[in-house]
């Protein structure tokens, strides 16, 4: 199955469904070093191909554990929610391996990415571009690459600008990178899917209204 998944595709269902399997496929990995396999027990639609980005998360502090995806759809969704999973439990290099003990501790959030579209606008102009709440960004020059998922800007209450700037920032650049007409930026969306305690319910969240209620009410 060659399409790629629409984000918009997803139900809250689909998103729980995956948020299970992230947990599923960290659990199996760090038990016994296998990979699941999950091609014969999701929709369809999971199998399209597309990219996610898994983020583990301290309980009850929200502090950031690990986060690794990927931002090219090169294998079905459901598939790259256990590569990500895994990836995040035990290869950022921020942090030491995670340990099944503390997958007890941990919420799983999966965020499902649309492709990338890139911004042709210049210099300022390009503020106008980006929704906070919504986009997410990739700043590209050369060798260097930095994205930032929609989540952020909401979790550190930054305009516009300043997401660019930090952006900049990631890809290891000047933060005034993006007034560059050599500098690519694109931006994309997510719907992003989190429990709300270790192994519980999961919530689609709305990022537009935490932004207003967080950081502008």
């Amino acid at each position: 199955m060659n399409e790629v998944l629409v984000p918009d595709e997803l139900t809250i269902e689909d998103g729980a469904l995956l948020v299970r399997i992230a947990r599923e496929a960290i659990r199996k990995y760090l038990e016994s070093g296998s990979v699941i396999d999950v091609s014969n027990e999701v929709p369809k639609k999971l199998l399209k191909k597309g990219m996610c980005f898994v983020t583990l998360l301290k309980y009850p502090s929200n502090e950031l554990r690990g986060c690794i995806g990927f931002t090219a759809p090169i294998e079905p969704l459901a598939k790259n929610v256990v590569s990500a999973a895994i990836a995040a439990s035990t290869e950022d290099p921020r942090f030491p391996p995670l340990t099944i003990n503390e997958l007890s501790s941990v919420i799983i959030e999966v965020s499902v990415l649309s492709q990338a579209i890139r911004i042709d606008a210049k210099g300022f102009d390009i503020v106008n571009q980006v929704d906070i709440g919504r986009d997410g960004l990739i700043i590209e020059y050369g060798f260097y690459k930095g994205l930032l998922l929609p989540e952020v800007p909401v979790e550190y209450c930054w305009d516009e600008e300043t997401f660019l700037s930090e952006t900049c920032i990631k890809a290891g650049m000047p933060p005034d990178c993006w007034l560059s007409d050599k500098v690519k930026i694109s931006k994309f969306y997510a719907r992003t899917f989190r429990e709300v305690s270790p192994s519980g319910d999961v919530i689609e969240r709305s990022l537009r209204s935490e932004y207003l209620e967080r950081c502008i009410g």
